[in-house]
């Protein structure tokens, strides 16, 4: 029996992981090449694969235009064909001499450089343009929950502490720039690390400036794998703790609900913020209100927060766009802030995930709902336009260098320059996709 439960629990695992991966990857990668082929067909290209997936084809079918349209064996990604290229990834072409004349002007190494421009950079381009209407779309429809920037707590000996945060102070703004959510204040430190931070706070009518180095931690989800990430040590609104794990009120053991109870009666709603310890050494700066434990003696919870709940925003659909387009730029250069720390060695790059984390990922997410899915599709979709547009040799942002080279010089770069560069950023792209799911597995097992 327990050798039917395992192969049952192992199978849905391997159905919600595996397929939530696979789904939202054949979206993600229908889009991307979907936006080469279109605007290859607007200049008069002539496509003749599209392919969901790379090696032996599957099924498929051929359209009016002559384009195959085709599912291949390997779903981890996919290509389009134009007329005239020698392979899938347009590292070179075919010998102008073997291309009738009446056919040429449908073949891609044919078309002004500008038109070969806007052929590639649409793959990544039209990745963004899907990112920002999902997440408009969600905002619109379903709206956007925003947690209001205020410490209900701050956790000792933590970057906060030092700074001189204090419970229900109000953020509202970090590095001059405008806070508008709890959220805004975890994407500044989270890939920040350790880096200075003003933080521009509202206590008591007044602003002040706090001036924070949040802690640089190593942390692991519940999969094993790791992450660098930048703590301040302020809890959001809406926090509470449950009294059962409270162990100590100002430095004084307790034990029991009944002691914790007694131990806090007095001090909520009070001027003077104390600390709690919660299972163990965990110590937080507190200030509860007295409205919000107003049920202290039967409730068993002790209320942080001040009352401010969290707000779901509802927009127009011009107003969504704006702030989804927003998200999308904040996604962006939070990416590239996280790849440069690599790089500087501030961050690990171990955790480069490859598709075992993607998959472990999109599992956790699908069991959310559909609207997190789609989110997280979206915040994929920026990494997948945003990886496409690196200058590295057969990717798409390879190709936009030799064409603005070319643009530039008035001739194209030379097939065995072309030849060499591709051969070693393909060498590149399988040595870094290879150290990734390397990393995934050596953390998922080890």
């Amino acid at each position: 029996m327990d050798f039917f439960n395992l192969f049952n629990t192992v199978g849905q695992n391997i159905w919600i992981y595996g397929g939530s991966f696979l789904l939202v990857l054949s979206v993600l990668v229908f889009i991307h090449e979907w936006g080469h082929y279109i605007v290859a067909r607007m200049c008069g290209v002539r496509v003749e694969i599209f392919s969901i997936g790379f090696g032996p084809e599957l099924f498929g079918f051929d359209d009016a235009h002559g384009t195959r349209w085709k599912f291949s064996l390997v779903p981890l990604g996919g290509y389009v064909k134009m007329y005239g290229d020698a392979d899938p990834a347009s590292a070179g072409h075919e010998d102008a001499d073997a291309i009738p004349d009446n056919k040429r002007h449908e073949a891609f190494f044919a078309k002004p450089v500008a038109q070969r421009a806007a052929v590639v950079f649409a793959g990544p381009a039209i990745n963004y343009v899907y990112a920002i209407i999902v997440m408009a779309f969600v905002f619109a429809f379903n709206g956007q929950s925003l947690t209001p920037p205020y410490a209900s707590a701050v956790v000792g000996g933590s970057a906060a502490e030092t700074a001189g945060f204090m419970p229900h102070d109000e953020i509202i703004a970090i590095n001059g720039e405008a806070v508008r959510s709890f959220e805004d204040i975890r994407k500044s430190v989270l890939v920040g690390l350790d880096e200075k931070r003003i933080f521009t706070v509202v206590r008591d009518g007044q602003e002040v400036d706090l001036i924070a180095y949040p802690d640089k931690k190593q942390e692991e989800d519940r999969f094993g794998f790791s992450s660098s990430r930048g703590f301040l040590g302020i809890t959001g609104a809406q926090h509470a703790v449950l009294l059962k794990t409270i162990t100590s009120v100002d430095g004084a053991a307790v034990e029991g609900v009944d002691a914790v109870r007694a131990a806090l009666r007095d001090k909520i709603g009070g001027e003077k913020p104390f600390w709690i310890g919660v299972g163990g050494d965990d110590r937080f700066l507190v200030s509860p209100q007295r409205a919000m434990n107003a049920d202290f003696d039967s409730q068993d919870y002790l209320a942080l927060s001040d009352g401010r709940e969290d707000i779901v925003m509802q927009y127009s659909p011009l107003q969504a766009l704006g702030h989804a387009t927003v998200e999308v730029w904040s996604t962006t250069t939070s990416t590239l802030q996280a790849l440069g720390q690599m790089f500087t060695g501030a961050r690990s790059a171990t955790e480069l995930g490859g598709l075992i984390r993607i998959g472990a990922l999109a599992g956790d997410i699908a069991q959310k709902g559909f609207i997190a899915l789609i989110m997280f599709s979206a915040l994929l979709s920026v990494n997948l336009g945003l990886l496409n547009l690196f200058p590295i040799p057969v990717l798409d942002g390879g190709h936009l260098v030799f064409y603005a080279i070319e643009a530039a010089s008035g001739k194209p770069v030379s097939e065995k320059a072309q030849d060499i560069a591709f051969r070693f950023g393909f060498g590149f792209l399988v040595a870094v996709m290879a150290f990734a799911n390397i990393n995934d597995i050596v953390q998922l097992f080890l």
